[in-house]
């Protein structure tokens, strides 16, 4: 019948967020995404993660990046069949070249201005840097390597900037605090394994790619860019080094 999703809809309760409303079916789906998408990757980042198997086993690599892949089913399970929403809830426009440009301009800015800068700021803490973490990296297949950085791209910026974000500002009503708690909660879920020297260039880093999303609003320009940074870093540096994995 015409209108009665439309009425449907507006005799759902509802919560307000600083002069909008938002249901409260959606609300509660918002809050129980944030804890999948924050909780399981924290999980499989501490030392729960174990559960999977023994850490330098190469099965458990590939269960834990399985695993991650789980979790960005759940979340677009969760904005379209809970929250009813559509991906471009999640900043996901229809595919158009200028996501392509804008990902790789960020890149660029990321490799020749943000990680320079962030280096600095390593070096000036006299923390540990990303050797050790690296090192563990390269040892792997380049196969296998290559599917981790498209998933670090794909799954870590739809989790955090593409939902976690957009939740958050949703639910709070402010970009700022959905910004700032997104960096801050990206940074440290990766310290179990890259240590807080790394971390810390990671509040940089990832400020600036937190500060573009909110600019463009475009997830798949985070991605580009996300897959480009970690794709210097893991496999085309260490290629040009000759430092390959087995089987690479």
């Amino acid at each position: 019948m015409p209108g009665a999703h439309s009425r449907a809809a507006c005799s759902r309760p509802l919560l307000r967020t600083k002069g909008w409303t938002v249901p409260e079916t959606r609300t509660t789906a918002a809050i129980v995404g944030i804890m999948v998408a924050v909780g399981g990757t924290a999980l499989l980042a501490s030392p729960a993660s174990r559960l999977l198997g023994d850490p330098d086993r190469f099965s458990t690599r590939i269960t834990e990046q399985l695993a991650l892949w789980l979790l960005f089913a759940a979340i677009v399970a969760i904005v379209l069949g809970w929250e009813q929403q559509p991906l471009s809830s999640l900043a996901l426009k229809p595919f158009h070249w200028t996501s392509l440009a804008w990902g790789v301009a960020l890149a660029l800015t990321l490799i020749y201005v943000a990680v320079p800068v962030a280096m600095r700021v390593l070096a000036a803490s006299r923390l540990a840097g990303f050797e050790s973490g690296i090192a563990r990296v390269v040892a792997l297949p380049i196969w296998f390597r290559i599917f981790a950085v498209l998933t670090a791209g794909i799954v870590e910026e739809t989790l955090f900037r593409g939902y976690f974000l957009e939740r958050v500002a949703m639910l709070s009503g402010s970009t700022w605090i959905a910004g700032i708690l997104t960096v801050i909660v990206f940074a440290l879920v990766h310290l179990p394994f890259w240590g807080p020297g790394p971390v810390l260039t990671l509040f940089i880093t990832g400020g600036v790619m937190t500060a573009f999303f909110v600019w463009r609003h475009d997830l798949l320009a985070n991605i580009v860019a996300h897959v480009i940074v970690d794709a210097v870093g893991f496999i085309i540096t260490p290629m040009l080094s000759g430092s390959v994995g087995e089987g690479g």
